[in-house]
């Protein structure tokens, strides 16, 4: 008996230490991001498991050094590139910040009405995307960070349902076992197309700034004033890992999903989570379907307040105004403004013609061209003495290698990216000139 309240007391405690980095590796998986996976799965079956493994140290050390600059320097990213860095290089992340996650905000508004249209055909998409909009935009401006933070924090068990999804229909664990740690590669434009859009999702520069921010929010709510010391790191870190590792889980799952369901029933193309949810139905039931859509709407709930937070964040600590999810909104009006201005401009792509589709391929080009210089920033501060004081890195060959690993994968995949990209776009502005297409000429070089 005392077994059991000792070791319901430890999970206690841990899931108490849990906060920012499991929220942040949760909205990771947003809706636009399983549309990827599910892509991944279904054209190449389990050839992409192993990306999962690959994903997670990259994703980890970026996001605890972010995590650790705004612990160390009590403000955010933004506060930081403000004040130590050229103004030039704020206002261009500013510049590709706000349309990709605008963009983003909109890919993802739209899955979730799609397959809430699903769930309930009686009721149109656009409806549904109009009250879920309705309802974020209550609860972020309503709520108390604390509350905001709880919240987000519980909504994270809605995406163990893509952990039981797999084990619905009857899988080949020794094949499964070979794909996760044995990769594999095919020297193919679409493929090699899926591994960027794959670590194109995980690397999202939004989370560098939420994940920057929110710790400096968390912060602000001790019961005391607390100095940062061994332990403050140390718990941040088991937070940051947990949730970057739940986040590869789940990725994990998602790809085995489509890569045994649908793959082998002869789905190889997904476009959007609604396809995939549909797709599910008369393969592995409708037990599998409900699941996976519950999970999208879900993951949609916990990401868009992050990347709707995460804006506001860049653009009040860019012009030093009033910002924070503590503050009510009379005392932080430009910060629940932006938010609000946000949403609304993510839900008016359904009604100007910029499909999910489109707006994913924007923000992935934004992503990319973004990236790689914060990488590159973010690695910078980490190591420099004068911002982070007696807290930089004290392993700077090691933590420089995950660093410069990162910053190079992402380099090249933003320049296979734009390689891929222009061939596909500039076929599709021979074949089929509207005017739109010249929106790609205008931003790849």
């Amino acid at each position: 008996m005392k077994s059991k309240k000792s070791r319901f007391s430890k999970f206690g405690r841990f899931w108490k230490l849990l906060g920012p980095g499991l929220v942040t590796g949760a909205s990771d998986d947003d809706p636009s991001g399983i549309a990827t996976y599910s892509q991944a799965g279904a054209a190449y079956g389990l050839s992409t498991l192993w990306t999962a493994l690959i994903a997670f140290p990259l994703m980890a050390s970026i996001q605890q050094m972010c995590a650790k600059i705004g612990l160390v320097t009590s403000q955010g990213l933004t506060g930081t590139l403000k004040k130590y860095y050229p103004r030039p290089v704020l206002y261009l992340m500013l510049l590709f910040s706000f349309p990709a996650i605008v963009l983003n905000i909109g890919a993802d508004i739209a899955g979730m009405g799609a397959v809430g249209n699903l769930l309930f055909p009686a009721v149109d998409a656009t409806y549904f995307s109009v009250i879920f909009t309705i309802m974020l935009l209550g609860l972020i401006i309503y709520l108390p960070y604390q509350k905001i933070a709880a919240v987000l924090k519980y909504m994270c068990i809605v995406l163990l349902v893509y952990l039981i999804v797999p084990f619905l229909y009857k899988q080949d664990f020794l094949a499964i076992l070979k794909a996760t740690f044995i990769p594999t590669l095919k020297f193919d434009k679409d493929f090699i197309s899926i591994l960027v859009g794959i670590l194109g999702t995980t690397i999202s520069p939004y989370l560098f700034f939420w994940q920057a921010s929110v710790e400096v929010e968390e912060m602000k709510h001790k019961k005391k004033f607390v100095v940062v010391d061994k332990k403050i790191i140390h718990d941040m870190k088991q937070d940051v890992d947990f949730g970057m590792s739940f986040s590869g889980l789940v990725m994990f799952f998602i790809i085995l999903t489509t890569g045994t369901v649908l793959f082998k029933g002869g789905i190889h193309q997904i476009d959007t989570v609604e396809q995939a949810a549909l797709a599910l139905k008369p393969l592995a039931g409708n037990l599998a379907y409900l699941l996976f859509a519950i999970g999208v709407i879900g993951t949609g709930l916990i990401a868009i307040p992050v990347l709707s937070g995460s804006l506001s964040y860049i653009i009040t600590e860019t012009f030093g105004w009033e910002q924070g999810l503590d503050k009510k909104f009379h005392e932080a009006k430009a910060f629940y403004v932006i938010i609000a201005i946000s949403l609304l401009l993510g839900l008016s792509l359904n009604y100007v013609g910029i499909s999910p589709i489109k707006a994913l391929i924007y923000t992935a080009i934004l992503y990319g061209l973004t990236a790689p210089v914060l990488i590159a920033i973010i690695l910078h501060i980490s190591n420099n003495k004068k911002m982070m004081g007696e807290h930089k890195w004290q392993n700077i060959k090691y933590y420089g290698f995950c660093g410069t690993h990162h910053y190079v994968c992402s380099c090249c995949c933003a320049a296979v990216f734009v390689y891929i990209g222009r061939d596909i776009f500039f076929k599709r502005i021979l074949l089929n000139p509207k005017p739109e297409s010249y929106f790609y000429l205008a931003i790849l070089p």
